[in-house]
């Protein structure tokens, strides 16, 4: 009976452990079936779509960037393709040794170091650096060889800019580089759409036209799916969408022109800029020295960005866009100009010119070598008498000029398509009023107002401003916003589009007004202070010559060029326009501590009239003593400009291979490219 209880007991607990158990697992297959369900349908379509992006990577594809190329379609800036060896330092445990080792079989130079360090303190541990640019099919193949041993480190195809005439124009092309941090940040207050075409892209545009216009040269990025393993390697292909490469910019510049000028400069400093006054298309714009833009596609060198920037003779400033100069004597048409537009001086007044002018106990001396005497308008710009401009600016006042030259550009932005461009000074009382902060440094003396008629004093200004203005002089009032591009071309369409030349509202100028100053400009070629230089020349210009102080003298004590260090010597200016009728160029050009106008600026002016008119190339021997400030006309025979090769260019293939779409791939997996994070997507005057 004992027995038949225990039995009955035992069974009952069996039955409840039984019970427990299916509860347990009841309640354990309810809540699996529950997650299914929240998962299979309440959340499918998220879910579906995460684990789509989870298999399928999204790999941008970098448009190949638009090229640059001048008037004669001669190829300033383009591209090719060459393989780097990559470090993303998040894959990698120990940096240094990484390097060492791959260092035994590629070479890795000190200078790759140091901009691998640059960019790895500027750039995010996640993103891939390149160690080793533009790797040789024999380091190629090594390093596919022994992969294996290098986690996170990974070769790629990359688009590399290159710019084949070195520094030929560097000014005015700029350059490329990688995308900073600060770039970065700048980036996220951008439109989503932009954001998403920088995708992938790790170089914009820094410096002048490539700068100007990256949204231009970009192109749009285009994208593949690839499918991945679980281990993250390519499966396949599913989709893709090809990139558009970016316009091609046609420009106004005739770089044959170009490197004439800039040889003829030699290595002097200086500045000068060329216009067509018809339309505003620039027709040369140089600065004086240059530098190699190649040097920075790839980030410049610690010990090349010390020569440039420590360099004595500052090759990175860009003088035609942000050097400003006093225009000495070259403003004397201007103020000719100004007078007889607002009624203070005709044309026929005589003013005595007795080599001085006094004013308030000071002495305002002249040229030792100035004729002076009876001066009316034409004859004061011929002979460039300062004690003319003297007495007009006495006469006008400050207020009265900078209403008047304003107009002109004098002080204010051309508006041309580059960014950086300074102000300059065209002084007034106001302008000394906001600028200065003690009360007697505010206040206008009358005694200032005088240097300012031989375009000394506060007057500042650029080659291009001072360009600009010739140019709108030369044409009557017409004025136009300079511009370097002509044309935008579309790659894929190569359809062309000009741009659109942006007119100003002309100026009020009488025409008998314009021509007394255009025809005293015609005489200083003739009998004046540059007929030297233009004798022979089978076309009628006008040209007014300029020499600026570089720094102050004392009243009454007399400047000497041998007795003061070259930099303090003064600059040697000119300002022209050709032909006389109907002018096709005006320019405005400095060559810095060169001194008298007519030795060292006229003569460049003469042969780049000589190429545009004639079709005129001069001589090695006559470049030779240009370059040293000892010509005058040319001498020698000339040379037909058809005749004249283009300098040599480096990598001549790219100026006349066709222009792909994107980069080729790397020989490694897409899951490698899957993988990696996108980029951010007054005395003595001047002659």
């Amino acid at each position: 009976m004992t027995e038949l209880r225990n039995l009955e007991r035992e069974l009952d607990r069996f039955r409840l452990r039984v019970f427990a158990a299916a509860a347990f697992v009841l309640i354990g297959f309810s809540l699996l079936v529950a997650r299914l369900v929240y998962l299979q349908v309440l959340r499918h379509e998220e879910l579906s779509t995460r684990a789509e992006n989870n298999r399928i990577a999204v790999v941008p594809i970098v448009p190949n960037r638009g090229r640059i190329i001048d008037r004669n379609g001669v190829v300033l800036a383009t591209n090719y393709t060459a393989y780097t060896l990559e470090i993303t330092p998040s894959k990698v445990d120990d940096l240094e040794a990484t390097i060492n080792a791959l260092a035994e079989f590629i070479d890795i130079q000190p200078r790759d170091r140091r901009r691998f360090k640059r960019q790895l303190d500027e750039s995010k541990s996640f993103e891939s650096l390149p160690i080793r640019n533009r790797l040789t099919d024999e380091e190629l193949a090594r390093f596919m060889a022994q992969r294996y041993r290098f986690p996170g480190v990974d070769v790629k195809a990359r688009l590399f800019r290159n710019y084949p005439y070195g520094e030929l124009a560097s000014h005015l092309i700029g350059y490329i580089g990688r995308i900073n941090q600060a770039e970065k940040q700048a980036m996220e207050d951008w439109d989503e759409e932009t954001q998403a075409n920088y995708r992938g892209t790790e170089y914009i545009g820094k410096l002048g036209l490539e700068q100007a216009y990256e949204s231009q040269l970009h192109g749009t990025t285009g994208f593949e799916q690839i499918e991945t393993s679980a281990g993250g390697r390519a499966v396949r292909r599913l989709d893709s969408l090809p990139a558009t490469p970016g316009n091609t910019l046609v420009l106004s510049i005739d770089i044959k022109l170009q490197a004439l000028i800039e040889e003829l400069y030699g290595s002097r400093r200086g500045a000068l800029v060329a216009i067509d006054p018809r339309n505003g298309e620039v027709l040369a714009f140089v600065s004086k020295p240059t530098f190699d833009p190649n040097l920075f596609v790839d980030g410049i060198d610690v010990e090349n960005w010390r020569e440039l920037n420590e360099s004595i003779d500052k090759p990175l400033l860009n003088r035609a866009l942000r050097g400003t100069y006093p225009p000495g004597s070259t403003y004397k048409p201007f103020m000719a100009i100004a007078a007889l537009n607002s009624g203070k001086r005709s044309p026929s007044v005589i003013i005595n010119d007795p080599g001085y002018f006094m004013f308030g106990g000071h002495r305002y001396g002249s040229p030792e070598n100035e004729r002076g005497g009876a001066m009316d308008m034409r004859r004061s710009i011929v002979e460039s008498s300062n004690v003319y401009y003297y007495t007009l600016a006495n006469e006008m006042g400050v207020d009265l000029i900078h209403d008047q030259l304003s107009p002109f550009g004098f002080g204010r932005r051309t508006g041309i398509d580059l960014e950086g461009e300074v102000t300059g000074i065209l002084p007034s009382t106001e302008w000394k009023r906001r600028t200065y902060k003690r009360p007697e440094q505010r206040k206008w003396y009358a005694g200032e107002t005088i240097s300012l008629g031989i375009g000394q004093g506060y007057n500042s200004f650029t080659m291009l401003q001072m360009a600009s203005a010739m140019a709108t002089l030369a044409s009557g009032g017409q004025r136009f916003e300079p511009r370097l591009v002509r044309e935008v071309e579309d790659l894929v369409s190569r359809e062309r589009h000009p741009v659109e030349k942006k007119t100003l509202e002309p100026l009020p100028l009488r025409p008998e007004q314009v021509q007394v100053v255009l025809q005293a400009m015609n005489g200083v070629t003739i009998g004046g202070t540059s007929a030297r230089v233009f004798a022979g020349a089978p076309y009628q210009s006008g040209g007014k010559t300029g020499t600026a102080q570089a720094v102050g003298i004392r009243q009454n004590e007399k400047y000497s060029a041998a007795r003061v260090a070259e930099h303090l010597r003064d600059h040697s200016l000119y300002v022209a326009f050709a032909p006389l009728e109907q002018p096709r160029i005006a320019l405005a050009l400095i060559v810095e501590n060169a001194g008298w106008g007519a030795a060292a600026a006229a003569p460049i002016a003469r042969r780049v009239f000589d190429y545009v008119l004639l079709g005129q190339y001069p001589n090695a021997d006559d470049i030779a003593a240009t370059q040293k400030g000892q010509s005058a006309a040319p001498t020698g025979p000339s040379r037909a400009v058809d005749n004249v090769p283009l300098p040599t260019a480096s990598n001549a293939s790219l100026l006349v291979a066709g222009p792909a779409a994107s980069a080729p791939p790397a020989p490694v997996s897409a899951a490698s490219s899957a993988s990696a994070p996108p980029a951010g997507a007054a005395s003595g005057g001047a002659r």
